[in-house]
């Protein structure tokens, strides 16, 4: 008796499992991946500061001068944003200031009033540096932004003008799109005339105010 070879006996298998073989290739891509990772992505929200371009505010504080003292300051400013980080700022400011300590030792003093108005104006170039968030309590966040500025102008007072240059830094908190609360220090540094000697300066200015943009 013939035996028939064992490849003839598996041949109706084959063929009987031949259409389950060809839907799993089509069921499974050859490129499908395996296991799909079920990650949370978190949103990232990055602090939000006001397009608008251009600013305009007021300020107050306090004005302290080398030689004759400290007193009121109040002016008003006005910028424009080139870029997200440089920006040009135009100031106006007047105080007054006095020459009482100088007529202690000399009679008469150096104004021929003791009290003399001083104003200034003056051209800046501003960068803003660290922006980032103020946070009031867990639920509340404002956008805020660090600056420093460099710029020129003049100072007047007791009828003389005098080239000043200043430098300083301060702070914006964004009260929303429109409306922000500032803080400025600057030195504001010139020579003056005292007594037939010229002096250079440093007089000092702590100023708070709001700006408004659009």
């Amino acid at each position: 008796m013939r035996h028939q070879p064992q490849t003839a006996l598996l041949l109706p298998f084959a063929f009987a499992l031949a259409p389950f073989a060809a839907a799993a290739a089509e069921a499974t891509p050859p490129n499908e991946q395996v296991i799909v990772p079920q990650v949370d992505r978190r949103d990232v929200k990055p602090p939000r500061i006001p397009s608008n371009d251009f600013e305009i505010g007021l300020y107050a504080g306090t004005y302290a001068t080398q030689n004759f003292g400290s007193s009121l300051v109040g002016g008003v400013r006005a910028g424009y944003h080139i870029t997200e980080d440089f920006f040009v700022e135009g100031a106006y400011a007047q105080t007054k200031i006095s020459d009482d300590f100088i007529r202690q030792i000399l009679p008469g003093g150096i104004f021929s009033d003791p009290s003399q108005t001083l104003n200034y104006y003056n051209l800046s170039v501003g960068y803003n540096i660290l922006p980032g968030e103020v946070f009031f309590g867990s639920g509340i966040a404002k956008a805020s932004a660090g600056y420093v500025v460099l710029g020129v102008g003049s100072t007047k007072f007791a009828s003389q003008s005098y080239q000043t240059f200043n430098v300083g830094a301060g702070l914006r908190l964004f009260l929303n799109n429109r409306v922000a609360l500032q803080v400025d220090m600057r030195d504001y540094i010139y020579s003056v005339d005292l007594l037939g000697k010229r002096q250079s300066t440093q007089n000092l200015e702590f100023t708070g105010g709001v700006t408004f943009f659009f």
